[in-house]
């Protein structure tokens, strides 16, 4: 469960997991939700390169922040910041958030026009957590090629993404006509609460693959924890589009409940590519989260209905962090054993089935909703 408070009303977000499945859901989507989101890219690289010039000069410092007291280097801020903000940015991510963004706004019956200024919020923040993640997580691979850090240096990621989480805020102040206090005010809180929210998942992660929890994580605290990770930027993603165009209260926290519940799926698909995705493997190394030790819902399933003496190896192969290939194969054969990946699958449907039939009746009918409900389904089906 995800809470915000803003004003006197306390928003909440709650899925089951268990609930019966929709007839309608599994109906095969008729929109090809790639090329949906390849025609967006030429739409979202310009906003990105709005805030994040591939080339900063003094004229985009002072027209974005203000004329200097003394003078900025450029030279050293393009390299940086954003030559390895791009770096990351050029190697073509799905992008999928900014998309989210404009098909709820498609959704609500407006344009892409009145929410592209959101594009480097939901993608500069999600590229910014990257290169921390890969950080954090040892990484050598981020979508092909080496890690941020390992280019650039572990202070130059760090600063590169630490200036990626404010910077994009900036767009805020882009909009034509300027949005109205109310509105903006209800956007810095949305963000705040958000970041709040992505940093306490990131916490409870990094936490439980350190081995130095006292005790495994409950299938509700990984849920949660997803929730807060990866459902987060969903759904400020959805959130934000939603008050930009004038939605309702009740239907700003429909959208937004059914975008973090499609952001846990995308983590469970995630998860389960990490093991047995050949395409996914390619781009980060397979079983990554294994010799990371990382406990997903695929883990802790296996780890409840293996037998002691499986359960305790799988524990002591996590906790050891290991590079040796045949280690990692090991630990993923123990976890396909006990049909825990098909587990997995049948949750993140389950939960995606159940968040749409609950935001289905906030939106009226059109092909931009039935893009949506495709693009849910996109999220746990894809390959990569």
């Amino acid at each position: 469960v995800s809470t915000q408070s803003t004003g006197s009303k306390t928003e909440k977000c709650k899925f089951d997991c268990f609930s019966i499945m929709s007839d309608q859901a599994d109906k095969k989507p008729k929109y090809d939700i790639k090329e949906i989101l390849a025609s967006y890219r030429p739409l979202i690289v310009p906003q990105l390169e709005r805030i994040f010039p591939r080339k900063v000069t003094a004229e985009h410092m002072e027209e974005v922040y203000g004329k200097p007291r003394y003078e900025y280097d450029c030279a050293a801020l393009t390299a940086s910041i954003s030559t390895p903000a791009w770096e990351l940015l050029d190697r073509k991510g799905k992008m999928w958030r900014p998309g989210l963004l404009f098909l709820v706004a498609e959704a609500l019956g407006k344009s892409i026009d009145d929410v592209k200024n959101f594009v480097a919020i939901c993608e500069g923040v999600h590229s910014a957590t990257l290169l921390v993640d890969d950080i954090e997580d040892s990484s050598d691979l981020r979508r092909g090629g080496p890690a941020i850090h390992l280019m650039f240096g572990v202070d130059v990621a760090i600063n590169c993404g630490n200036g990626m989480y404010y910077m994009p805020l900036m767009a805020l102040k882009q909009f034509e006509p300027p949005l109205d206090p109310a509105t903006l005010l209800r956007c810095y809180e949305t963000y705040s609460f958000e970041m709040c929210q992505l940093h306490f998942g990131q916490g409870m992660d990094i936490w439980w693959h350190s081995g130095k929890a006292e005790q495994e994580p409950t299938t509700q605290q990984y849920l949660q924890m997803c929730a807060c990770k990866t459902g987060t930027l969903a759904r400020l993603s959805a959130k934000l589009s939603a008050i930009a165009c004038g939605a309702s209260n009740e239907q700003i926290e429909a959208i937004g409940c059914f975008a973090e519940t499609i952001g846990v799926a995308f983590q469970i698909q995630d998860d389960i590519l990490n093991l047995v995705g050949e395409k996914f493997g390619e781009l980060k190394g397979v079983g990554e989260d294994i010799h990371e030790g990382k406990r997903t819902l695929m883990v802790l399933h296996s780890l409840q209905t293996a037998d002691k003496a499986t359960a305790e190896r799988l524990t002591a192969i996590l906790n050891s962090h290991p590079d040796d290939q045949a280690v990692i194969n090991e630990a993923i054969e123990i976890i396909k054993g006990t049909g825990s990946i098909e587990h997995a699958r049948s949750v993140a449907k389950k939960i995606v089935q159940d968040a749409w039939i609950a935001v289905e009746s906030s939106l009226p009918d059109s092909a931009a909703k039935d893009k949506l409900q495709a693009f849910a389904r996109y999220l746990i089906d894809r390959e990569i």
